[in-house]
């Protein structure tokens, strides 16, 4: 699901509809409060590799929980990066979570794509608290046939905010494509679609953390908790003299086994922090692992959970978690649907990648439609 910018804002769509083989060369592009991540895929044989990519940060206050609060200085922002695409004007980019509404819904085998639109609309109101008219949305198909019908995810945005991420690429010079929800990103980059039935996707991020549940690699539920890695990082900096990196290296090599090295007060802080963090992942996943429909049937049972975000790198996490939830839980490949690693090795280290998730799904787009 991807908001088409080739005409009005009036629903979310697919991009152009072109032939992949004639797909202009595009950039992911991930926008965030504090940085602008990009990267961009080339062809190798049968297989990609990264061309190019980076890491941009943003001034405080140009971009506030996702919504655009200083259009000059992003749209600076991205023609300053544009300049380093080697010639590429396109572009894919992700809309903020905390403003999306997804959820999924049954509508008759078969149905149209416009009927199906429509069908959402009449169905916005009992979901969502805004009126279609200040709504852009669109689908996609989790399963063309089941008892139900035909099972489809939904994603919903406030158009205004949906028009400001158009109108800021527009204004930097860059033909923007699409734009579709981070979550929706994520996945395409570490779940396997035809493996993958249903996935919680946990994006652990330095001030808050989106949890995603995935079937199919289609969200049908997002939310962003107020729960980050900076709490986690503080606390390791009470306990250290040293440098950011001896504090980086520390939390992602000993983490929560080395509670013990750092003060009590500290340690108690860094326990805490990513108590809350499991805490509120369990609380979605056991929510939507016990689902039952009508006949007392689970419908919604989620296999493993999968950590991306810079702060997944935490030492500890995945086991911390895992015992929470009592299910498998790994961090992410993003480079599952690239290359193999016998082939190439990408330049981004795979603790460094847990941050390029959202770019990586994005740059995907002109590959796995």
């Amino acid at each position: 699901m991807a908001l088409s910018v080739t005409r009005p804002l009036r629903a979310l769509s697919r991009t152009f509809p072109t032939p992949e083989m004639i797909l202009p060369r595009s950039v992911g592009v991930d926008i965030s409060d504090a940085s602008i991540k990009w990267l961009v895929l080339a062809s190798d044989g049968d297989q990609h590799r990264v061309a190019a990519y980076g890491d941009e940060p943003l001034s405080p206050g140009i971009v506030v929980e996702g919504v655009i609060k200083d259009m000059p200085k992003l749209v600076e922002s991205l023609h300053t990066l544009k300049k380093k695409w080697n010639g590429i004007e396109c572009a894919h980019a992700a809309l903020p979570e905390e403003a999306a509404y997804v959820f999924n819904m049954f509508v008759p085998e078969g149905t149209g794509r416009e009927q199906t639109l429509r069908l959402i609309e009449f169905d916005l109101e009992g979901r969502v608290p805004i009126p279609p008219s200040a709504a852009v949305y669109d689908f996609d198909i989790i399963e063309a046939s089941t008892e139900a019908g035909m099972e489809i995810g939904v994603n919903v945005f406030p158009s205004e905010l949906a028009e400001s991420y158009v109108d800021a690429f527009k204004t930097a010079g860059i033909t923007l494509l699409s734009l579709e929800i981070e979550a929706r990103s994520i996945a395409r980059a570490v779940t396997c679609v035809k493996k993958d039935l249903v996935t919680m996707i946990v994006d652990f991020g330095r001030a808050r953390t989106g949890i995603a549940v995935v079937k199919r690699g289609i969200p049908i539920f997002t939310t962003t908790v107020a729960v980050g890695g900076d709490a986690i990082t503080k606390a390791v900096e009470e306990s250290f003299a040293g440098t950011q990196e001896d504090v980086t290296s520390f939390k992602n090599d000993k983490g929560l086994y080395a509670e013990d090295e750092l003060k009590p007060d500290a340690a108690k802080k860094m326990i805490n922090a990513a108590a809350a963090l499991a805490d509120e992942v369990a609380r979605h996943y056991h929510y939507w692992d016990t689902r039952r429909d009508e006949k007392d049937v689970r419908t919604t049972l989620v296999e493993r959970v999968i950590l991306t975000g810079g702060s997944a790198n935490l030492k500890g996490l995945d086991d911390f978690i895992a015992g929470k939830v009592q299910a498998e839980t790994n961090r992410g490949n993003i480079w599952r649907h690239i290359n193999d690693f016998d082939h190439y090795i990408p330049p981004i280290d795979m603790r460094t990648s847990m941050q390029y998730a959202t770019a990586v799904g994005l740059a995907l787009r002109a590959i796995i439609l």
